[in-house]
């Protein structure tokens, strides 16, 4: 393996696994409040050019990182549109 692919699949899993505990976090606990659904919108948007992009160039670490980012950005995203609270937030004392 040359030394370009092997700091691909480190940086892939690195960045793959650093979404992993918000990703728990939210499988856990149901718990959207916290994500801005404009980000994961714009972030799941990226992430499936990113797996576009590296299934066109054959980049594997990009392709592996990207698909399983996808897979669990996609299943918060759902999340953040089922759980997510309907009533607005409280308004300060008058």
């Amino acid at each position: 393996m040359i030394l370009s692919e092997s700091v691909g699949y480190v940086a892939a899993t690195l960045t793959t696994a650093s979404f992993l505990p918000q990703a728990w976090y939210t499988f856990r606990t149901r718990d959207v409040r916290g994500i801005s659904l404009g980000m994961y919108l714009i972030f799941v948007l990226g992430v499936s050019l990113w797996l576009a992009y590296g299934v066109m160039v054959a980049a594997w670490p990009i392709v592996i990182a990207n698909a399983i980012t996808l897979a669990l950005a996609g299943v918060i995203l759902i999340m953040k549109l089922r759980f997510q609270r309907q009533d607005p937030l409280p308004q300060p004392p008058a």
